[in-house]
């Protein structure tokens, strides 16, 4: 594995460790994973994605535009 140096500032740096803290992780996983995603490595990222692209092709939501029935519809009343 590489080592990779980085110049930062300070201020993010310090911001970035609080809230990698915060999750449970380090800055270097977080720079990893988003690394990982950028050169398109992640299967999680690559399956969110597509995911995400079948949710708006199906043009469904609970909004007054995709929603075309009622709570009594579906229950018969």
């Amino acid at each position: 594995m590489a080592n990779l140096t980085l110049r930062i500032d300070d201020d993010l740096l310090r911001r970035a460790r609080i809230r990698a803290l915060g999750q449970g992780t380090s800055v270097n996983a977080v720079v990893r994973r988003h690394l990982a995603e950028f050169a398109g490595d992640d299967p999680r990222a690559a399956g969110l994605r597509q995911f995400l692209d079948l949710a708006d092709e199906a043009a469904t939501g609970s909004g007054t535009d995709g929603r075309t029935w009622s709570r009594d519809d579906l229950y018969d009343r």
